[in-house]
């Protein structure tokens, strides 16, 4: 027996075709077939062929299916005897039959055969397998099985072609025999016209055929498409293939004609230059420079893997110096650029996330803040999608465990990695092949040579007293730097003298250390040079060591020491020549670990109280200028934020939109250090506060990651001080972010906890945030009874409380609930009202959000005079107050009605900038939908195709709905009408379970097409 599915469904005893009759009973063999030999059940086949209006007899039908089946493909069985192909499991069946037997089987069988060829370095093997898999396919899976076409797993399948299609076209290019792949590609291609992978490799393919003008034509054809359907310029796989095209040399016939429009110059990929400054006076380590260099070779091209080397040591033994010199020494080998991150592997308060370092790698790599994903899983992939191909040198410094590096290797033969750590990290050299480095002390005359050229003549006047003073040193470059600069700043005390000062200030530390310490020597040296400071540098130094952050700028460092930014600015400068702190780029200071260790040390051992004044400064000029950005950004929400005082302290200018946006951008690492430790150390009030001010940055940026954790630290915070109203209103923050992210179970428990502690506290304007969002909540989900009754709790809680602007707020939440439900008359009331109060109490952006609804609703009413009217007041409000969320929604609601793409792309592109996916989201389906009706049915099932991709991921049932109505007419345009029947019938689905009013007009649709027979029953 042999069946096909990879195509019309088929089946064979031998070399005799069986026929298999209806559409049903072909869709339950294909079913079973795609599950690979797992049984489905009967609730899963019910659901597959019916979806949620199944027959009474729904069970017998399939069963009366498998029974003809059964004596089908085993004519010799028995009626009564038990079936070897189609054996009853549970409620359920499975299909068994051998990978040899069924095509979908073989498919994936040689698609990981070829897959091991490839990774055992024999392309051609790789390819050929490619071949043979891609020779399974007859058609489109289950082409002849029409109802199963929108099937998840049918669907599935489709993309699994399209990826080996891609792949097998990868290898014929590299193995020269392109134009064996060239129908393959061009197939692949003329299927997913905005897939910008599959145009590149088109692209490749037709350049590597000689085929330059029609390589060139390619990317016109695709950059134009791009342009006038999305609204986008090619990305990075497009524009490296133009690149590689434009560097190829050509023929004078070959050349590409000129394009109707000249194309603008392709964006050239960013070449991050990210490595530290190199490290002065570096000295030796010529044995371990040579063994990073035997990691790439100049012939290196044959690589199969990432080349990783794991430089280990003690802390100061110069493990950084040395990747940094060998990285700047590299650089040639890299040309595509060279990434460096300091993961703070080993600081006290907060070392960096991976999550974090992947979206610094992702802003260098030219990914806009609104496309980083949130997921660490998503980054990690987008990150080496990015590496894929290019020769790039990450270096990761200070890492503390595997866990923290995994996300960030490359996952490109042609990309290096250095990591730096005093863990060994033997995981990374067990399971990733990394070259392990162990780092020893400096060598006696490397650490000679090096403190000769620091301090001169009396290294070689008096070499007793420079052996003694390296051995104090530990022989650590960190410690023997810090001795050398003392030493330099003294020229006329005597090299011994000196070294005698460092021997009594370690026997003190020695006595002060019981049990003895390794790096008592080590600090010794921190002590002798901070003794030589003034007692104003002095200060300074013990208090930086206090610093929550990573780093820190002058103006915070001004607010730490209760200073001017001028007088900061010379005490910085000081420490920075003792080598106490390190600038680690313009107007930033760190300290390395080991000296703010010390620094921690100092403030315990003299306790005077100053360290917690500092800390208190430092915090205070810190909310009020995140504040300051926050109202410059977000000037339509300041009366939702608490009103911060200005602090004595100097505070940095924000300036305008790019400069707030620019210092909390900077900040973000320190803002999520400072709110962990205000949270963790006594400072409740400033956690919760310096949370509360930044969630909209933090939650538009897609900042999610460190949004979650400060959210975590500040509800920790206001637990332990009792505060509830803080409590709850931070749980509503992070339940909307919630659900921005699809998570609607857990922000729904959330929300009902703040309002839970919103009650016992008494607080209402809390409990009715909370309510609010709930019916937001229930509205995504379809529950709009519920949702509204939730907003009219909270608007009742709002007008007891006076608060005339969350009253507006409940009244257009409300408005747009009874929209969704098609109560059209009641919508536009409520949301007229919520107009009303607006201008009375001078919101704009409040009027605006309310005007968009009312037009939405004038646009059902196909009052088209009105909607356009209030869309364009509203856009005019939006656009005063700078509100772009608002913009786009009003830009998309005048496009919807004036039926005008201009408005609607760039609604999409303000919203894709945001990271708004539901803006995105609805913006696409109204593009769709336009297109359609002006005579593009085919841009417009493009777009619909997006939408519903979108609409899908984030759980927007009502825009899934929209975009299977859309693709819907999309197909009765096109004169097909069995998709259009298929997806009425998803359109009808969707809306029926969240109680859309469209859900009614589909119904009549469809029955009006069954009735006619267009569709069948």
């Amino acid at each position: 027996m042999r069946i096909q599915v990879l195509g019309p469904v088929r089946a064979w005893l031998g070399d005799v075709p069986v026929e298999l009759a209806p559409a049903g009973r072909r869709a339950v063999l294909g079913l079973l077939a795609m599950a690979g030999g797992q049984p489905l059940s009967q609730a899963e086949l019910i659901d597959a062929l019916w979806a949620d209006r199944p027959p009474q007899s729904a069970a017998n039908i399939i069963q009366t299916h498998v029974k003809h089946l059964r004596r089908m493909l085993e004519p010799g069985r028995t009626s009564r005897s038990h079936s070897a192909r189609l054996p009853r499991v549970g409620d359920g069946y499975a299909l068994r039959v051998s990978a040899d037997n069924l095509d979908l089987l073989r498919f994936r069988q040689l698609l990981a055969e070829a897959a091991t060829a490839r990774q055992n370095g024999d392309p051609r093997a790789a390819a050929e397998l490619f071949a043979e898999a891609l020779g399974q396919w007859h058609g489109a899976p289950l082409m002849d099985v029409p109802l199963l076409a929108g099937h998840p797993k049918v669907v599935a399948l489709a993309e699994e072609r399209r990826a080996a299609l891609g792949r097998y076209g990868e290898l014929m290019i590299t193995l020269g025999a392109v134009s064996e792949a060239l129908p393959a590609l061009e197939e692949a291609a003329a299927a997913q016209p905005l897939d910008e992978a599959g145009q590149a490799r088109l692209i490749r393919a037709y350049a590597a055929a000689g085929r330059r003008a029609k390589a060139f034509a390619t990317f016109h054809d695709t950059r134009r498409r791009l342009a006038d359907e999305l609204g986008v310029d090619p990305g990075p796989a497009l524009t490296a293939a133009h690149a590689d095209l434009l560097r190829e040399p050509g023929d004078a016939d070959a050349a590409p004609a000129p394009a109707a429009r000249p194309a603008p110059p392709a964006p050239a990929r960013p070449t991050p230059a990210q490595l530290p400054a190199d490290v002065p006076g570096f000295t030796g380590r010529e044995e371990e420079l040579a063994a990073l260099d035997l990691l790439v070779t100049e012939d290196d091209e044959q690589l199969t893997a990432v080349v990783i080397s794991a430089v280990s040591g003690m802390a100061g033994v110069g493990k950084t110096a040395l990747a940094v010199r060998w990285a700047h020494r590299a650089r040639p080998r890299f040309p595509d650029g060279q990434l460096y991150v300091n993961l703070r592997g080993y600081d006290t308060e907060q070392p960096m996330t991976p999550e974090d370092a992947l979206a610094g790698f992702l802003r260098a790599l030219g990914m806009a803040s609104g496309d980083i994903p949130a997921a660490r899983d998503e980054r990690a992939a987008a990150y080496r999608s990015l590496l894929d191909g290019r020769r790039m040198l990450v270096v990761l410094d200070n890492a503390a465990s595997v866990d923290q590096l995994r996300p960030l290797l490359p996952g490109t033969a042609s990309c290096a990695v250095v990591i730096t750590s005093r863990d060994t990290l033997p995981g990374l050299v067990a399971r990733h092949g990394a070259g392990r480095l162990v780092v020893p002390l400096l060598p006696r005359d490397e650490a000679l040579i090096l403190i000769t050229r620091l301090i001169g003549d009396r290294v070689r006047d008096d070499p007793a007293a420079a052996d003694d003073l390296i051995g104090r040193c530990a022989r650590l470059p960190l410690a023997l730097r810090v001795a050398a600069e003392l030493a330099a700043g003294r020229p006329g005390v005597p090299l011994r003298d000196l070294v005698a000062e460092l021997a009594d200030e370690g026997r003190r530390l020695e006595l002060l250390n019981a049990g003895g310490d390794p790096q008592t020597g080590v600090r010794a040296v921190f002590s002798w040079s901070y003794r030589q400071l003034s007692p104003a540098a002095a200060r300074a130094f013990r208090l930086l060591g206090l610093t929550p952050g990573p780093d820190i700028a002058g103006y915070s460092a001004a607010a730490l020491l209760g200073t001017g930014v001028a007088e900061a600015g010379d005490l910085l400068e000081v420490l920075a020549r003792a080598h106490l702190v390190q600038q680690a780029a313009a107007d930033r200071f760190t300290l390395h670990d080991l000296l703010r260790a010390y620094a921690v040390n100092l403030n315990a051992e003299i306790g005077d109280g100053d360290g917690a004044a500092a800390l208190d400064r430092l915090f205070d000029a810190t909310l009020f200028t995140a504040a300051e950005a926050m109202d410059t950004l977000y000037p339509a929400e300041q009366h939702r934020r608490a009103r911060v005082d200005r602090p004595e302290s100097p505070v940095p200018p924000v300036g305008d939109g790019a400069g707030a946006q620019s210092w909390l951008d900077r900040e973000r690492a320190g803002l999520v250090a400072l709110v962990a430790h205000a949270a963790t150390h006594g400072r409740p009030g400033h956690a919760v506060r310096l949370t509360l001010a930044l969630l909209r940055y933090l939650e538009s940026g897609g900042h999610y990651p460190e949004a979650v954790a400060m959210h975590e630290h500040a509800v920790r915070a206001a637990r332990l001080s009792g505060d509830l109203a803080a409590e709850a209103q931070l749980l509503t923050n992070v339940a909307v972010m919630d659900v921005q992210q699809g998570h609607y179970e857990q922000a729904d428990g959330l929300l009902r906890r703040a309002v839970e502690l919103a009650r016992s506290c008494g607080d209402h304007a809390a409990e009715a945030r909370a309510l609010g969002n709930l019916g937001h909540v229930d509205q995504w989900r379809g529950r709009y009874d519920e949702a509204a009754e939730r907003l009219q709790e909270a608007l009742a809680l709002c007008r007891l409380t006076g608060d005339r602007a969350a009253e507006a707020r409940a009244l257009g939440n409300l408005g747009q609930v009874y929209r969704r439900q098609g109560r059209d008359e009641q919508a536009a009331a409520y949301l007229s009202e919520a107009v009303r109060i607006c201008r009375r109490i001078g919101d704009p952006v409040g009027e605006g959000y309310a005007l968009v609804s009312l037009g939405d609703v004038a646009r059902r009413q196909r009052d088209v005079r009105r909607a356009v009217r209030c869309h364009r007041a509203a856009l005019e409000i939006f656009r005063r107050t700078n509100e772009r969320a608002g913009t786009a929604l009003a830009l998309d609601g005048l496009g919807a009605s004036t039926h005008d793409t201009v408005f609607l792309r760039e609604a999409l592109e303000i919203f894709r900038q945001l990271g708004e996916r539901a803006g995105e989201t609805r913006a696409t389906n109204s593009l769709g939908e336009v297109l359609t009706t002006t005579g593009q049915p085919k841009h417009g099932r493009d777009e619909h195709l997006a939408a519903l991709a979108l609409a899908r991921e984030i759980g927007d049932r009502y825009e899934w709905g929209r975009a299977h109505a859309g693709l819907a007419r999309v197909a009765e345009t096109l004169g097909d009408a069995d998709a259009a029947g298929r997806h009425w019938a998803q359109a009808w689905s969707r809306y029926a379970e969240i109680g859309a009013p469209e859900a009614e007009e589909i119904r009549s649709i469809i029955d009006r097409r069954q009735s006619s027979g267009t569709t069948p029953h």
